[in-house]
């Protein structure tokens, strides 16, 4: 890290709205502990220029490659990612300096009318780009006595909540905490319990990455890290990993604190992976003590991973494709 107190620490961002506004948040945090400027640099990746559907090009790793290559090449000093949107394996040069405290994980519906859910009718066409949640959504569709058709959309918050404007579609699912962050959560109708759609591996959490080299910058930015939160994403994405599932299969987790009185003591890891018209989930949950290192929180994740593999969960990882 350049140690002039004048020189701006360049950092690296999407493009998109929901990239500017959590970057953006960060930027602030950063400013606050080094006292040194910040700028963000704005990046076009190939998952932003691209319509294709995400399965085909390469999952979500397709947000993060120019990001990272810009922090290789000394362009950016670091960078803010979705940690969704994070491949599982982490390549030598770069670490994850942070992560700040999670937002909601939970998905939010967006529907016409106000309608919650429970209230769609029968045969309602839902958006979403995830296979994760149109395996859910199907199946608490069908928990609930009916049937929804899941359309594959892609596209920015704008562009999806257009869809449920202009009447194409009665609802479309987004992650609550985009909504959250680019102050538009009121534009939500319900949000879904993670009793019946778990969140994306990591869902709500930001990983702010720099150079494995720069000791300085990755000490100044392990101040904005949060220790629950970076346990519960880690064991999160071990699952994740253990079923080797690539971004784009329909794999949903969540970690989460048990607390008692004021102690956390305890924290459950539930997943679930499941066929695209929710006929077929295998959901299995674990509960242990609060993770206390890297390698404590991957077990937790593999251990639950062997425990879906060994019902099944093998037999649905082939369906890959919308």
């Amino acid at each position: 890290m350049n140690t002039r107190p004048d020189q701006p620490l360049r950092l690296g961002t999407r493009r998109s709205k929901l990239a500017m506004s959590q970057s953006g948040h960060v930027a602030e945090a950063v400013r606050a502990i080094t006292g040194r400027p910040v700028e963000l640099v704005e990046i076009t990746t190939y998952g932003d220029v691209s319509r294709e559907n995400l399965a085909q090009i390469g999952g979500t790793g397709v947000f993060v490659t120019a990001l990272r290559d810009a922090l290789v090449r000394g362009e950016v000093d670091f960078a803010v990612h979705s940690l969704k949107d994070l491949p599982t394996a982490q390549p030598d040069e770069l670490v994850i300096a942070a992560m700040p405290k999670r937002e909601d994980p939970r998905d939010a519906l967006v529907a016409r009318d106000g309608l919650t859910f429970e209230q769609l009718p029968d045969g309602a066409r839902v958006g979403t780009g995830s296979p994760r949640r149109m395996a859910q959504l199907n199946a608490y569709a069908r928990s609930l006595g009916k049937r929804i058709e899941t359309v594959a959309i892609r596209g920015n918050v704008d562009t999806r909540i257009g869809f449920v404007r202009a009447g194409e579609l009665d609802a479309v699912v987004l992650a609550a905490a985009g909504l959250n962050r680019i102050g538009r959560a009121d534009e939500a109708t319900d949000l879904l319990s993670v009793d019946n759609v778990l969140p994306a591996p990591g869902q709500g959490a930001l990983a702010v990455e720099c150079l494995a080299s720069d000791a300085d910058l990755i000490s100044a930015l392990g101040r904005l890290d949060d220790p629950h939160t970076r346990a519960a994403v880690t064991a999160e994405r071990a699952l994740l990993a253990a079923l080797e599932a690539g971004c784009s299969a329909p794999v949903g987790a969540l970690a989460d604190l048990l607390v008692d009185g004021q102690i956390v003591n305890e924290m459950r890891l539930r997943g679930v992976v499941g066929t695209l018209d929710g006929s077929t989930l295998v959901q299995l949950s674990t509960t242990g003590p609060v993770p206390q290192s890297y390698d404590e929180a991957v077990a937790l994740g593999r251990e639950l991973a062997d425990e879906m593999l060994a019902k099944g969960a093998a037999g649905l990882m082939g369906e890959r494709s919308l």
